[in-house]
């Protein structure tokens, strides 16, 4: 499950980077008359509520990206959690999952029914739903997609002017956001991975594919971006940490509980 949603999130990333590109190229500015489902129900509040946070910190879109980019992530966090609870209890019955598969690992057709049954009820009787990692995923991917475009797309934006020691609108001369973005991004997604399958070497390569994209991207796309970039990362990074115990302190209840067993079994 860990490794769909992270392709699913790469995918994304790649379309919506694409899509970013021609749109920087020939911005295509957001405003109430635009038509289309997408630009005047997604886009368009998105930027409507960057301008009006921005008016009320004195036109500097800068602190506006930052507090609606906080407000968007508090706004998905109880989908994360779900998420992240899902994630864990699908960890937690991989050995009986795994037992499984060795018990049925013929591949004719009718062991292959008996295992998809015992996969099932074994689902059933710890109340997992295998989607349901899936779901809260495809919910908030419009908003962050919807709030990336908004941000593009932002007349005001591309016009700030200087927020700290850049421009909004150009990237980074200095390029510290870039790399921020970039260490950011791989601290996210180790601290994620920790303890759950990172000796993948899929989600090994993702691990270290990821951050250089999003540093490649960062240094080429407008500072705003960046920014939302790095403020969405340090986010995900205090949720993950605080939503998720530290690997140590999992595998020190898992070796109690294991230990538990073993005397009771004595």
């Amino acid at each position: 499950m860990k490794k769909r949603i992270l392709w699913i999130s790469a995918i994304v990333l790649v379309v919506l980077l694409a899509a970013g590109c021609s749109t920087i190229d020939n911005p295509d500015y957001i405003t109430a008359e635009s038509t289309g489902f997408w630009s005047k129900y997604i886009v368009y509040p998105l930027s409507w509520v960057i301008t009006t946070f921005a008016e009320m910190f004195g036109n500097s879109y800068g602190l506006a990206i930052i507090v609606v980019t906080i407000l968007i992530r508090l706004a998905i966090l109880p989908l994360m959690i779900k998420q992240t609870q899902n994630s864990k209890a699908m960890q937690a019955i991989q050995p009986e999952m795994q037992k499984l598969k060795e018990k049925y690992s013929s591949k004719d057709q009718k062991t292959q029914q008996k295992l998809q049954e015992e996969t099932m009820k074994l689902f059933q009787t710890h109340n997992v739903n295998p989607l349901a990692g899936c779901f809260p995923l495809l919910i908030q991917m419009p908003i962050l997609i919807g709030f990336y475009q908004a941000i593009i797309r932002t007349e005001g934006i591309s016009k700030a002017g200087d927020f700290l020691w850049f421009d909004l609108g150009a990237p980074d001369p200095l390029y510290l956001l870039p790399i921020i973005a970039g260490i950011t991004t791989f601290l996210q997604q180790k601290i994620m991975m920790a303890g759950t399958g990172s000796a993948n070497p899929q989600m090994q390569m993702m691990l270290y594919i990821m951050p250089v994209m999003i540093l490649i991207f960062a240094i080429n796309f407008p500072a705003a971006l960046a920014l939302y970039w790095v403020v969405g990362n340090i986010f995900m990074i205090a949720q993950t940490y605080f939503i998720k115990p530290p690997v140590a302190q999992t595998n020190t209840q898992t070796n109690t509980n294991k230990g538990k067993v073993r005397g009771a079994k004595k």
